[in-house]
């Protein structure tokens, strides 16, 4: 008798979790919408802090524990580090420089973490004697991740892209 109770117990949960309804595709969707739209807000305000050249406002778009890598392959480890290693950089080489954003992809590998490509164009940067370098291209290859319901840069890669591009 005991075998049939739990027999029948189980087969009603089977039964019940198989009615229950999936989440659809469109809940699904406008969820990732969501994220995308904060994931892009995020990518708005690096951006604006990079032109007004403010390391601090531009380190509050990555994680406490982010990675930074630019693109001569120097990094940083951690939101202070980054705000450290941009500084002197804003103050010298960048102080001028005036960063658009052409294009950003983004992919969801879970709902809480997302693989970032950002095209950008820069103006005004300098090389260390002074001279104004020509446009510059590259391409952001960043992982973002939802932490305390706020998307922020958890690694991120910098690169030129050739002047083809």
């Amino acid at each position: 008798m005991n075998h049939i109770v739990t027999l029948l117990c189980a087969v009603t949960a089977i039964v019940s979790s198989a009615a229950e309804p999936a989440l659809s595709a469109e809940t699904a969707a406008k969820g990732a919408s969501g994220d995308e739209t904060a994931i892009r807000k995020v990518l708005e305000r690096f951006g604006e802090a990079w032109n007004k050249h403010d390391a601090q406002a531009f380190s509050m778009a990555f994680a406490e524990d982010a990675d930074f890598t630019n693109v001569l392959g120097m990094s940083a480890h951690g939101r202070t580090d980054i705000a450290k290693f941009h500084a002197p950089m804003f103050a010298t080489v960048f102080k001028d420089t005036s960063l658009k954003v052409d294009k950003v992809q983004v992919r969801f590998i879970k709902p809480d973490v997302a693989a970032v490509d950002e095209w950008w164009e820069m103006t005004g940067a300098r090389d260390r004697s002074g001279r104004e370098i020509p446009l510059r291209k590259g391409l952001l290859n960043l992982v973002m991740t939802r932490q305390d319901g706020t998307w922020v840069i958890s690694v991120m890669h910098n690169m030129d892209l050739p002047a083809s591009q």
